[in-house]
């Protein structure tokens, strides 16, 4: 590799691994604050918030990746235009189909890396994530007994419990009432409490200290009632469902998968058609970032004596612009009413036709600018917001 070529790496690297992580964040924030109050609202552990973040990160990174190469490889270009550093590569004889060669190497590299995250990783992800939603609702986790409110278990069994200390090892203002299935009932209330795990992984001991007993059977004339300063309570647990196998949504399965079913002819035609639709669009997603290298050169270089930064706006405007566009056409081919070949791939063709141009427009018409008169409208609006600035007005009095 030459030594043009590593000064293009560095630049590049930086910019690029700084917006993959700051793009990464910036979705995991949009979803950390719900996460936390549906933890919470299940009383499960925090540690669950953590491993459900981590389930999602692939998701994120399928839509951050292409965004953090776009940006890393745009803001180089603006970085060499700006200190005049491009014109010299120009004037050497660089063509700017050869500066696009360090480019296209991350481009390959995190393409495959990018490939590997949505056909195979983030499915698998996704279905971890579901399943830790189903164990937290399900209170299989450990999250099915929460402070100052009544908790039901199988059998009758009800506990409530006021406080709660040492991560749950130290309990107190315990109230129990529990049901047999010889229909004799137990009503207790005690100052301390503890979980105890038994040899029986369907029942657990609830050992309370310094409390009272009211044992109540059908026999009986009158309750008996009793005081003690240790007792185990026998507490059956809830049987709980195993979780779906995997596939039970297409954000689930992997592309192969995808594949198998959009060409299976006995398989339903709604399954056929979401299946092609969500096969479609991940490989339209990683087939497009090709063509950011071009997007970034075409709009990393602003017009000669120009620093505005509408090359770097228009960018991220136009990348999540055809992200959704692509998210609209495979709900579309989804659903039945256009084939999802077209309704992915004629976006794509557009897509590609634009950055084409802009490409050509930069790269072989002398002076040619792709975005020269959206930069020209901006610098007229900005000069007239700036005259009308009240410290402005007062300046030129």
């Amino acid at each position: 590799m030459k030594s043009i070529d590593r000064y293009m790496a560095r630049l590049i690297a930086l910019p690029l691994i700084a917006n993959l992580i700051i793009a990464a964040m910036l979705l995991v924030l949009d979803r950390i604050r719900l996460l936390l109050e549906f933890v919470a609202a299940e009383g499960g552990p925090v540690s669950v918030v953590w491993r459900m973040l981590a389930n999602l990160l692939p998701e994120y990174l399928g839509l951050g990746i292409p965004i953090g190469l776009l940006l890393g490889i745009l803001l180089a270009f603006r970085r060499l235009s700006t200190s005049s550093e491009l014109d010299v590569m120009r004037a050497v004889g660089m063509s700017y189909p050869r500066m696009l060669l360090v480019p296209y190497m991350f481009t390959i590299g995190l393409g495959l890396v990018n490939f590997a995250i949505v056909g195979y990783i983030q499915p698998r992800a996704r279905y971890a994530y579901e399943q830790l939603r189903y164990e937290l609702r399900s209170g299989a986790l450990g999250a099915s007994i929460k402070v100052g409110e009544f908790t039901h278990f199988p059998n009758g069994a009800v506990v409530r419990i006021e406080r709660s200390r040492d991560g749950g090892r130290n309990l107190s203002g315990i109230f129990v009432n529990y049901e047999d299935k010889n229909h004799t009932q137990y009503s207790a209330s005690a100052e301390r409490g503890q979980f105890l795990a038994t040899d029986d992984p369907d029942t657990i001991i609830f050992r309370l200290t310094n409390g009272t007993l009211i044992n109540n059977a059908p026999g009986f004339v009158t309750p008996r009632v009793l005081t003690f300063t240790s007792h185990d309570l026998p507490i059956p647990l809830p049987k709980y469902e195993n979780f779906r196998t995997r596939g039970g949504r297409n954000l689930e399965l992997t592309l192969p998968e995808l594949a198998k079913i959009g060409r299976d002819r006995t398989a339903a035609e709604p399954l056929r058609d979401t299946s092609r639709a969500a096969f479609h669009f991940r490989v339209v997603e990683v087939t497009s970032m090709l063509l950011l290298p071009m997007l970034a050169l075409a709009l990393g270089v602003p017009p000669k004596r120009s620093t505005s930064a509408l090359g770097v706006f228009l960018s991220i405007v136009m990348i999540v612009t055809y992200h959704k566009v692509n998210e609209y056409a495979q709900a579309v081919g989804g659903a039945g009413r256009i084939d999802p070949i077209p309704a992915l791939w004629i976006p794509f063709a557009i897509f590609t036709g634009l950055v084409l141009w802009m490409f050509y427009t930069i790269a072989f018409v002398p002076g040619g600018q792709p975005i020269g008169a959206l930069e020209r409208v901006a610098d007229k609006v900005s000069s007239w917001i700036r005259r009308r600035l009240p410290g402005r007005r007062k300046s030129a009095a």
